[in-house]
């Protein structure tokens, strides 16, 4: 079962660094190299710098930014901009904010979690579960990270079946509600607040409870799995297969939130398509077999209500079926694929049944049939940017999907399969930099090269 494990939190000090916001950040893969500049000119010890180092002319195996970020770590805890906690805690946390705008709710929500540490288990042998594929690179990087700096910077994402909200209650309970530990409002307008709970009774009532959930990972797949592979190279320099004792990578950070938390937010990721498409006539052939037409035409001026009408529609008629939004640079008019009943997948795999997965065989597979269209795909949460790309001439097409359902996430995992690449966007994403989980005293930074 699910290991949950209080953790010795290292977080910035405010009478170092000044207001918080000013130096945390968003999670590093959805930071641009514009946003990445701007983060570092911000504050001289924004988290940017640890998490997501810029590289320099001359860089070479001994000096690179991940040798400079084990340097700032522990000039920052020498100096006292990062302070490490004196005793165990979990931090609750809390995200208020409001969806984008192509999402169908719209209201203000607040999403609700804590951070801890969780032991590290392999796939497939324990109780937590990925659900998307991975790629190489990315592992690669945050490997080189994890060896020069020996911490946690941002937490990995899981989420837990929590039906009668009894893990939140218990921590809510052991709060002063209105005396948070860190709050601010972010960039993005989000009010960000952080409590530390370190009733050892609260921490023993909240370490069993979790212990017999499975948790499902929902952001964060290339670090859980570098985690992993970190684990296993301390272990073969130590000359043991397992760790008789519990050693600091055995864990990892984590921001766990329940299944069925009312301020989770799934949003779809689009796809649009960059290189050349058939004209609207030809792609009625090539995908009328599986799909039937419904077309929203539009002009100039009536364009925007009618973009409305067919995002509602999209919608809704996504509730009971598998339909994709289709829009065409040069085209006048917005048009909702409908799946064909005879073409639902009739096979019994979770994973196969998703809509990212029917709208990858039966029309990405058509559109783009080669590697080289597939990876020029561009990719985005947000409905009107999407069609606003199409439109400025950024895309050639548009393909909209509804959002994957938090139950078919859990259908996948747990059947042991994985979804197709960039299959969901859970939001809002934790920000990195409110709780860092350094490892122990003897595991000071060193610097190391590049792999």
């Amino acid at each position: 079962m699910a290991s949950i494990l209080p953790l010795q939190g290292t977080l910035y000090n405010p009478a170092v660094v000044g207001d918080i916001r000013h130096v945390v950040a968003p999670p590093y893969d959805v930071i641009d190299a514009a946003t990445q500049r701007a983060l570092y000119e911000r504050h001289p010890q924004n988290i940017v710098r640890l998490e997501l180092g810029l590289d320099e002319l001359g860089d070479g195996p001994t000096s690179n930014k991940y040798t400079r970020a084990a340097a700032w770590l522990k000039d920052w805890l020498r100096t006292g901009a990062l302070r490490r906690d004196s005793q165990p805690a979990v931090y609750y946390h809390t995200i208020e904010y409001r969806p984008p705008a192509g999402d169908p709710g719209g209201a203000m929500r607040t999403l609700k979690g804590f951070l801890a540490t969780a032991e590290l288990e392999e796939f497939g042998t324990g109780h937590i579960y990925p659900h998307e594929n991975t790629r190489a690179a990315a592992k690669t990087d945050r490997l080189n990270l994890l060896e020069a700096c020996r911490a946690n910077f941002s937490p990995i994402w899981a989420l837990y079946s929590d039906p009668d909200g009894s893990i939140i209650a218990l921590l809510e309970r052991a709060v002063q509600a209105d005396k948070p530990r860190i709050e601010f409002q972010d960039d993005a307008g989000f009010r960000q607040r952080l409590w530390a709970v370190t009733n050892p009774v609260v921490l023993d009532q909240l370490v069993a409870a979790m212990k017999s959930k499975p948790l499902f990972i929902a952001d964060g797949h290339h670090r859980y799995e570098t985690a992993l592979t970190y684990r296993q190279l301390r272990r073969e320099r130590a000359g043991v297969s397992t760790s008789i004792a519990r050693q600091p990578y055995d864990s990892v950070l984590m921001l766990f939130t329940g299944l069925e938390d009312p301020g989770l937010t799934v949003l779809p990721t689009h796809r649009v398509l960059s290189t050349a498409v058939p004209p609207v006539q030809r792609l009625q052939s090539l995908l009328g077999e599986a799909f039937e037409f419904h077309a929203f035409p539009f002009n100039s001026a009536d364009e925007p209500a009618v973009r409305r009408r067919f995002l509602q529609a999209l919608r809704e008629r996504g509730q009971s079926a598998s339909v994709f939004g289709l829009a065409c640079r040069n085209a006048d008019a917005y048009t909702i694929l409908a799946l064909r009943p005879q073409h639902r997948p009739a096979t019994a795999s979770p994973r196969d049944r998703l809509d990212v997965s029917i709208l990858q065989r039966q029309v990405i597979a058509k559109l783009c049939p080669t590697q080289r269209e597939q990876e020029a795909i561009l990719y985005t949460k947000d409905d009107d940017e999407a069609l606003d790309w199409v439109r400025q001439g950024t895309g050639e097409a548009a393909l909209l999907l509804n959002p994957t359902k938090v139950g078919e996430v859990r259908a996948v995992a747990s059947a042991g399969e994985r979804m197709p690449h960039k299959s969901t966007y859970f939001f809002p994403k934790p920000l990195t930099g409110l709780v860092i989980n350094v490892f122990e005293e003897g595991e000071r930074p060193e610097a190391r090269g590049q792999r």
